[in-house]
């Protein structure tokens, strides 16, 4: 692992969570305002995104100067205008010789049915995220975009379980660093990649109050969806769910290659989330190349899906309960 284990480890990158811990609800801004080659790859069914056609290998612009991660579903979207804002200001974006714009892809989850409904990021907390951005190792678990994150919702929210947002970085040698920060929204469980265990999923519990504390035994999302409950759930869409990433490095990455590294980047998540790309999730993982580092491109991507992985298990691993939901540090 790099010295913070976190995305903040790559040169270029600066991370700011801004979020309503009574709403549980919130955003998160990774910021790279000299500009880093941007990538992106979008599976499930489900997204909410804004400006990824320009991160397409045929369209014009080559950069990005931040990428927002929200919850509040499709009116999060609105927190990446208050990051607009903060680029303006600072001069920063796509020379148009007339203005600069700036070039913040974004994409969201749902987190609607956890805290309250009626309050969403908006341009004011994306502004501020900015503001909260460092080179710091970000907070994990209940913050940002994590802030009303869960997962395991086959069997409806009465037997979800609460995560988050998580960090992790590798050196890959020769000054290359590679690091993700991931928030975690899942329909499915979350998986120990090297034990197969589940660490946090839907749970075999009544309606009810939790039990804090007690050994909570999981329902297994994959044993649900065969069950004739499973298969009745599942003739009806459940949108609450999504797991949305950045991917960063400081390797040198065409355009190209950078969408290819959000391909690779995929393999983490589905490593580590059962089921995962569900019709019912908009899993979207961004890549940003901040660097003139040369590695080749299979390094580099078979790496990135080794931070995602790990991104998801500190997120899951340091999530805490809240509003009845308990977390995999509770049981």
């Amino acid at each position: 692992m790099a010295s913070q284990n976190a995305i903040t480890d790559v040169p270029g990158i600066r991370v700011g969570h801004a979020h309503d811990a009574q709403a549980l609800t919130g955003c998160t801004v990774v910021l790279s305002e000299k500009g880093a080659v941007g990538g992106v790859d979008q599976r499930g069914g489900a997204p909410g995104t804004r400006e990824t056609d320009l991160l397409g290998t045929m369209h014009l612009v080559q950069k990005a100067h931040a990428v927002v991660l929200s919850g509040g579903s499709a009116f999060g979207l609105e927190s990446a205008a208050g990051v607009v804002r903060y680029l303006e200001e600072k001069r920063i974006g796509f020379d148009t010789r007339v203005v600069k714009v700036p070039i913040v892809p974004a994409a969201i989850l749902f987190d609607l049915e956890i805290g309250r409904s009626d309050v969403r990021p908006d341009a004011t907390m994306g502004y501020q995220a900015c503001l909260n951005a460092t080179t710091e190792k970000p907070e994990e678990g209940n913050a940002g975009a994590g802030m009303g994150a869960t997962v395991g919702k086959i069997l409806g929210m009465a037997g979800a379980m609460k995560s988050g947002i998580g960090t992790a970085s590798i050196d890959l040698g020769g000054g290359v660093i590679i690091g993700a920060i991931v928030a975690v929204n899942a329909f499915g469980d979350v998986i120990d990649p090297a034990s197969g265990g589940i660490l946090a999923g839907v749970r075999t519990t009544k309606v009810g109050p939790i039990q804090i504390g007690k050994e909570t035994p999981f329902a297994n999302t994959l044993d649900v969806m065969r069950s004739m409950t499973g298969r009745t759930i599942l003739r009806y869409a459940y949108w609450g769910n999504t797991i949305i990433g950045v991917v960063a490095t400081n390797a040198r990455l065409s355009k190209e290659e950078a969408n290819q590294v959000a391909q690779m980047a995929h393999d983490g998540l589905a490593r580590t989330i059962r089921p995962a790309h569900t019709i019912f999730d908009g899993d979207t993982l961004f890549a940003l190349s901040t660097g003139n580092k040369r590695i080749d491109i299979n390094i580099v991507g078979a790496y990135g899906a080794e931070v995602v992985a790990w991104s998801i298990i500190n997120a899951t691993m340091a999530a805490t309960s809240v509003d009845g939901f308990p977390a995999a540090r509770d049981i």
